[in-house]
């Protein structure tokens, strides 16, 4: 969560993105968390729903037990939730929803890892960097638990491996921001 806060608050004067999260948390858990990220941040966090418009300048929260993914229709961008099997034993997985901003997003997908345990999210960012877009990790130095994030960097699919602090200085306005931590 710490992580996840500092990179919000560095990030929120210039957001333009829209973000989407995923954080390994029981379903009871995910709606506080985007209300904690909303007061924390000052910026409008919400958890997802089905169907859901993703509009810029917000942050989305997958809920507990449910893969979020985004589909494109008519030009927008829509939240898609489902239960079908965990994915690396998640649900929701990062995997999943990379998978499918893969396939919408192309060369405009940007994946960030942050740090956490297992290897979720490792597919989806290969990927994600298969279609031409790119994945940024959170260095090991300041990651409480150098797990997803080390195993993302040592597959060869991160373009850049960064301190949490400057992670928001990576990133450039390119359509879709997502996490995994």
């Amino acid at each position: 969560l710490q992580a996840l806060l500092k990179f919000l608050k560095g990030k929120k004067c210039n957001l333009s993105e829209r973000v989407v999260i995923t954080q390994h948390m029981p379903s009871a858990f995910t709606k506080i968390l985007a209300g904690h990220l909303s007061k924390a941040t000052g910026l409008i966090c919400e958890e997802a729903e089905d169907g859901m418009l993703l509009k810029a300048g917000q942050v989305y929260v997958a809920p507990g037990d449910h893969h979020m993914t985004i589909s494109k229709e008519d030009g927008k961008f829509f939240v898609r939730l489902n239960q079908e099997a965990p994915e690396n034993f998640c649900r929701p997985a990062v995997d999943t929803m990379f998978a499918s901003l893969a396939e919408v997003y192309g060369p405009q997908a940007l994946g960030v890892i942050l740090t956490g345990m297992g290897q979720d999210g490792l597919k989806g960012s290969k990927l994600i960097v298969k279609g031409g877009g790119t994945i940024i990790a959170q260095n090991e130095e300041t990651s409480v638990v150098y797990g997803m994030n080390r195993v993302a960097v040592q597959s060869g699919a991160i373009q850049d491996i960064v301190p949490l602090e400057e992670i928001y200085k990576k990133i450039y306005c390119r359509g879709c921001l997502t996490f995994e931590f």
